[in-house]
Parts: C-alpha cells; sequence; structure tokens
C-alpha cells in the first residue's frame, strides 16, 4: 500500500522554500562579495598554503645533501 499525500500538504512543503527566497530578494553587492569570499575563501588559502609549502619542500631538497638533516644529541 503506498501513502499519497494531499496536494494541499504537499504545495506548502514545495512553495515555503522559494517563497522565502523571493521574499529576501536580490543581494546588496558589498553581502555579494561577503558571501563569494566565505564561499570561496577557505579554498583560495588552502591553494596558497599547499603551493607554498610545496616551493619550501622542492627549494630545500634540491640545494642539498640527499641524506636528510639529523638531530644533534645532546649528552
Amino acid at each position: 500500500m503506498t501513502s499519497v499525500l494531499a496536494p494541499w500538504v504537499v504545495a506548502p512543503l514545495l512553495v515555503t522554500p522559494l517563497l522565502t527566497v523571493l521574499h529576501l530578494g536580490a543581494l546588496h553587492p558589498v553581502e555579494k562579495v561577503l558571501t563569494l569570499a566565505l564561499a570561496f575563501g577557505p579554498f583560495v588559502v588552502l591553494g596558497v598554503v599547499i603551493a607554498v609549502r610545496r616551493r619550501q619542500e622542492d627549494g630545500g631538497s634540491a640545494g642539498g645533501s640527499p641524506e636528510p638533516a639529523r638531530r644533534r644529541t645532546e649528552g
């Protein structure tokens, strides 16, 4: 047996989010910039961090000795 909801129950569930978005209206340009910065900013920062770390690792291993640096032991 399948349960079918009546149209007067389903229609408000579908229309409510659409009406909410339309009621809010267009974003102010400053709000658009802030929204884009919050959405894509962390990915940009992550990309910059990865690029900087790769450059540091490539620069450190190319000019030095093939062995990794050893720690000095005191004692």
